[in-house]
Formats: C-alpha cells, structure tokens, sequence
C-alpha cells in the first residue's frame, strides 16, 4: 500500500483527491493536512511526525508550494505537486533537489488527461504554424495568472519553434497588457478570471487563409483524479523529476 498525505485537504481540489486516495485499492491515506483545519493536521512537519508517510499530494497555493516541496525532499517524502505558481527557477531547484536526494518529485500544470493531450496536439500544430496565441479562462478565485496549463503549453510549443509571431507588426499598446503577456517563443498569454468558468484553454494557430483552434474545457474537477492516481502510482515506484502528465501517458 502507498501510504499517501493530502495536503491542501480541505480546498476544492483537496477535497477530491482524499476520496480518490480514500477509494484507491492500493493507497492509504494516513495524513489530511490543511492550515485551516481545527480536527487535523495543520503543516506538514506536524503529519511527518506523527504519521508514515511515502508521497504526499500537495493542492495549496502557489506562497506556499516552493517550501512544502523543500521539506518533503529534504526529509525523505516523494511529492505529487498539482499547484501551480512555481517559477521556472524553482521548479529547477526541485529538480536538481529530487536527483540529488534521490526522491521523487512530480509537478504537472494540469491532471486532466484531456488538458494534457490538448497540449501535446498543440505541440504537433506547432510545428506547421508560425502564429500562435493561448487564451486561458479561470474562475475569479484563481490566485496566479497564466495558469501553469497555459505556461507548460507554451513552452512545449517552443521546443518546436522559436518565434510565433512571424511578420507581426511593431505594436503600440494604449492600455498596458491589452496584449496578454509574452511567454516563450512569442507566444502571447491571455488570462481571463471570471465566475462561471472553472478550467478552459484555446491555443489559437493561424497562417495565411486558415485558423485552427484547439479547445479544452473542464467541468468537474473529478475529471483530475485519474491523473492525480496516475501520477502518485508512478512516483511511488520511481526515484526520479517529472514535469507534466504527458512524459508518463
């Protein structure tokens, strides 16, 4: 049995990775950790000291990410890491961490199957359009902007290619960010937070005469969970960084 902790248990996402774990055949869920809890774990190094514990799921919020990713590699504790925010620079540190440590570490932007394999479409499309731009579309309750889908995305789109903005003109913005931001390769980013959405992403391709539009939308955050077990499955079983699903579909 894989001796699994939540931590982030009582938010949204929480809540339904403790009944994926709870009802997975080959997990135990021995630790549910959340700062704002009164009748369970509040931190990490509260549950570790108490409880055996192989990996823990990590659903909270991008201030607090970075070190309860520390602390669980630098004690022993493999992480599946569904909360995005991290820089690049910090998922670099974690992965030159979980090598040294020998502890795995997995971090994937999104768990849906769908998202991931819109992503990898998207790479494909990347390689037969030189114009691209990623629109992204989140609740209002959404703590960080591009969401990590949209960041992960864009940057498997440019290991194909260098530049998506093949023979735009010099632009002038009248009101700042009108044009989302500029990630990798010249890709723009457009965040929208409103209510009404939950999870949805348009990576938009044109060239002369045509636009192809791939679209991903989530509706039910269950449609995450068949990732999550997959990913906590395979750290379980391994000793090496992953970042994104796709590297494990």
């Amino acid at each position: 049995m894989i001796k699994v902790a939540v931590c982030g248990a009582l938010g949204r996402m929480g809540q339904e990775v403790v009944q994926a774990v709870e009802t997975a055949e080959d997990m135990e869920l021995v630790a549910k950790i959340d700062i704002a809890a009164d009748n369970m774990y509040r931190t990490i190094e509260e549950a570790a000291r108490v409880e055996d514990i192989d990996l823990l799921i990590d659903f909270t919020q991008p201030k607090s990410i970075y070190e309860n990713a520390l602390y669980c590699l630098n004690n022993g504790i493999k992480i599946v890491i569904g909360t995005t925010g991290l820089t690049d620079e910090q998922i670099k540190d974690l992965r030159q961490l979980s090598l040294q440590k020998n502890t795995g570490c997995f971090i994937a932007p999104n768990f849906s199957t769908g998202a991931v394999l819109m992503m990898m479409f998207a790479r494909q499309a990347a390689k037969y359009f030189d114009n691209s731009e990623i629109i992204e579309f989140h609740h209002n309750k959404k703590k960080d902007a591009p969401s990590g889908t949209a960041v992960k995305t864009a940057q498997m789109m440019a290991e194909e290619k260098p530049d998506f903005a093949l023979e735009n003109t010099d632009e002038v913005e009248t009101i700042e960010g009108a044009r989302g931001g500029n990630a990798y390769s010249n890709i723009h980013i457009h965040s929208v937070r409103m209510p009404g959405f939950m999870a949805s992403q348009e990576v938009i391709f044109g060239s002369q005469g045509q636009i192809l539009t791939i679209r991903h939308d989530s509706s039910d955050r269950k449609c995450y969970m068949p990732g999550v077990l997959l990913a906590v499955r395979h750290t379980a079983h391994a000793n090496n960084f992953v970042y994104g699903l796709d590297n494990i579909l």
